[in-house]
């Protein structure tokens, strides 16, 4: 399990602001997106977010921010080992 002392974490931050804008910084990379899904790596893992209307208004990889607009149903991380299977992976495989 995931030290949340590791420095590397304290890169990583989110700020959701009413369910409508999200910004987060800490991002290496984004790998996929769309209006209901953006999968992106962190310096804390994998970060999916979950929602309707999702846009990526600002991406900054030399800053590692994001902003993203959109109703945000949800935030979730996978672990670093984790493998996709099941559903996303048929999503996004």
């Amino acid at each position: 399990m995931a030290s949340y002392d590791n420095p590397a974490y304290t890169s990583h931050q989110l700020t959701l602001e009413g369910r409508e804008r999200l910004t987060v910084s800490g991002v290496e990379d984004v790998e996929r997106f769309d209006e209901n899904t953006i999968v992106m790596s962190t310096t804390a893992g994998t970060l999916v977010i979950s929602g309707e209307n999702l846009h990526i208004g600002k991406l900054s990889l030399d800053g590692g921010e994001l902003h993203v607009d959109g109703q945000v149903d949800s935030l979730s991380y996978e672990d670093p080992g984790y493998s996709r299977g099941g559903f996303l992976s048929r999503l996004f495989g």
